[in-house]
């Protein structure tokens, strides 16, 4: 198995990943998607390197990413509905009069 292969097709997700956040600064969900991608790129690094040094951490480590980006999406969509509901708009500009 030719890890730098699956290596690199991480590196392009994640890349893809930074670009997207930095690129569609529009609305909370579309900004959350790449977040998604570069933790898809994350888990597929976790899985390779699992398989190319005969060890099961990785793989371990790998069924712990979907929890994780799980808990993410959860709190994620939570601040999505409060802020809709307080402000009527999901526009991330608006946001940044928020205080706490």
């Amino acid at each position: 198995m030719d890890p730098i292969k699956y290596f690199t097709f991480s590196m392009i997700i994640s890349i893809s990943g930074i670009r997207g956040i930095l690129l569609n600064r529009r609305n909370i969900p579309i900004m959350s998607m790449p977040i998604e991608s570069m933790l898809l790129a994350v888990n597929s690094n976790f899985l390779v390197f699992s398989v190319s040094s005969d060890d099961m951490m990785g793989q371990s480590f790998a069924s712990l990413v979907p929890t994780v980006a799980a808990a993410e999406s959860a709190i994620g969509l939570a601040i999505f509905i409060i802020t809709f509901q307080v402000r009527g708009t999901i526009a991330v500009e608006s946001i940044n009069s928020i205080q706490g």
